[in-house]
């Protein structure tokens, strides 16, 4: 039987975000790596390992048996949140999913903000329209991390209940300015990614794509105040 697991930089900066002892809420656990690994670090003490899919449950399952959490470990079968009942849990992690479905799950449990359950969030893309649904919905985003992972980088959050607070657009678009050792790179992808969408804007003579240039050209000019702060915290 293995007694200790690495997990990957991304898993590894979610779990550093996930409250020392947490019942925890895996959600789209797949292989169940994560809560494997904070049962063996002594972080928490049980988990709830849920999958939409039979597959990457069964998965879950050989991993906690390999490692011998077995007994620590709940596995559920339901979409995001409907098979868990709030008092299962006072902790949840949604990580590897796109912005909209991590949306959308909490659209459909309300009382993660209700009961104020720490989330740890970490969208892999509509990151912007994530953060929008949180300062909508009556979320706040608490601390932000960047891991890197090959040629990627990834982001995850903390978040809870609570007012959000103004954020400008390129804060929609790329966080909120820290000094993080990755936050430079984090922002050139950004300025990269925006030029090469005004690059195929320019060619758009339609009245809609002249707004939009000028939405994305005051974002840029934002994101490039921010990598000027940043270089100064170095």
């Amino acid at each position: 039987m293995r007694t200790t697991i690495e997990l990957s930089p991304r898993l590894a900066m979610v779990a550093g975000l996930v409250p020392r002892g947490a019942r925890l809420a895996d959600i789209g656990t797949d292989h169940a790596y994560l809560p494997t690994a904070l049962i063996l670090s002594g972080h928490i003490p049980h988990a709830i390992a849920a999958d939409l899919r039979q597959g990457p449950l069964e998965r879950a399952r050989q991993t906690a048996r390999e490692y011998g959490v077995t007994p620590q470990i709940t596995f559920r079968l339901c979409d995001g949140l409907k098979g868990i009942r709030p008092d299962e849990t006072d902790g949840v992690v949604i990580a590897g999913m796109g912005g909209e479905t991590i949306a959308g799950i909490l659209s459909a449990a309300p009382w993660t903000r209700e009961q104020n359950v720490p989330l740890v969030l970490q969208p892999m893309s509509s990151m912007s329209d994530l953060r929008q649904w949180l300062a909508e919905h009556g979320y706040r985003i608490v601390t932000e991390e960047l891991a890197q992972e090959g040629d990627s980088l990834y982001t995850a959050w903390s978040v809870r209940a609570g007012e959000m607070g103004y954020r400008s657009m390129a804060e929609l678009w790329a966080g909120k300015n820290t000094p993080h050792p990755l936050r430079g790179v984090w922002l050139e992808g950004w300025m990269r990614k925006l030029r090469r969408a005004l690059e195929g804007l320019e060619r758009s003579s339609q009245e809609s794509a002249a707004r939009h240039r000028e939405e994305l050209k005051e974002i840029l000019n934002d994101l490039g105040h921010m990598k000027e702060e940043w270089d100064k915290w170095q």
